[in-house]
């Protein structure tokens, strides 16, 4: 039987750190209401997730992101008294980082389905911050279309202004949408936010610290907007094999589409899409994990880390 760990009197420490059959028993009576079909409908490709690993992490998770939601809706109406201002409703905004191929696209879907389901939170919005990639004719204007999910690939500004909108509870905000197919933003099309109860913030680099301006002072950092986050945590090595994997089903899949970006990977054969895939990861993934991604991970509220099988293995919470 597991244990949650407990720091010695010697080596305190401000976080929680739980495996996982300590973290799934917090679900308690708590009811399951999705469906395998369900499941099947969120899961990302190559991810093993089934109704165990929802009821077991994303159920307790929603939960306690629900009693998040119902402390930070308490307090603003509290301060809102004591400021003797109308207690309007501010959004819940929860940031959800990782590398890519970890499955925190999925985490946040999942999030999305779950959180939609408690009476407090009835009206959950997702956006990720693919949505706010420079268009690629800008980036390959600027050299730096390699550098694709690199912090500097991002329209940072539009990005921090968007979220701060939904924050200040603006009645309607947009962003823009960006196809995995074309792997560009689609010209003319908007997702349009109106109010949400709770906003989930999906992306590469949405836990990054602020960035010293030209005239020496600190600006704001998208996560300064986060009520709780999440970081989608597992090996290298494991990350680097789970994208190798989704590579390869992508050419008999997505890639296999005439009018996908990588299109022209669709016919390689096994040894050089593995090749490919190889080259692309340790050329731009890694070091994008290495050295904007994995940095960010202590600036999570949460973490979760997965093993070989995509299974969330361990929990830290850190302490309020």
């Amino acid at each position: 039987m597991g244990a949650v760990s407990s720091p010695s009197r010697a080596h305190p420490s401000p976080y929680v750190h739980l495996d996982r059959e300590d973290w799934a028993r917090l679900r308690r009576t708590h009811p399951l209401s999705l469906s395998d079909h369900d499941v099947e409908r969120l899961r990302g490709v190559g991810e093993r997730l089934d109704l165990v690993e929802v009821e077991q992490v994303y159920l307790p998770l929603s939960r306690l992101l629900s009693f998040y939601v119902e402390g930070a809706t308490h307090l603003h109406r509290l301060t809102s008294g004591f400021l003797g201002e109308r207690p309007e409703r501010t959004p819940f905004v929860i940031g959800i980082a990782g590398s890519v191929a970890v499955g925190k696209s999925t985490t946040a879907r999942i999030l999305r389905e779950l959180m939609a389901r408690w009476p407090h939170t009835p009206k959950v919005e997702l956006v990720t911050t693919d949505g706010f990639l420079y268009p690629n004719a800008v980036l390959e204007r600027r050299g730096i279309l390699h550098r694709k999910g690199f912090p500097e690939s991002y329209d940072q500004r539009s990005l921090l202004r968007f979220v701060a909108d939904v924050k200040g509870g603006a009645d309607e905000v947009r962003s823009p949408v960006y196809s995995h197919l074309t792997y560009d933003i689609v010209p003319g099309e908007q997702i349009v936010v109106r109010r949400p109860d709770v906003l989930i913030v999906e992306g590469l680099n949405v836990l990054q610290p602020p960035r010293m301006r030209a005239d020496g002072r600190v600006g704001l950092a998208l996560s300064d907007f986060f009520d709780f986050s999440v970081y989608v945590d597992a090996h290298v090595d494991l990350i680097h094999r789970w994208y190798v994997e989704r590579f390869l089903r992508l050419r008999k899949t997505a890639f296999a589409h005439p009018e996908s970006y990588f299109h022209r990977y669709a016919s390689l054969s096994d040894d050089e899409a593995r090749a490919t895939a190889d080259h692309i990861w340790r050329t731009i993934n890694e070091p994008n994990l290495r050295e904007n991604v994995e940095t960010t991970r202590g600036r999570a509220t949460l973490v979760l880390t997965k093993g070989p099988d995509h299974d969330v293995r361990r929990i830290r919470l850190r302490k309020l």
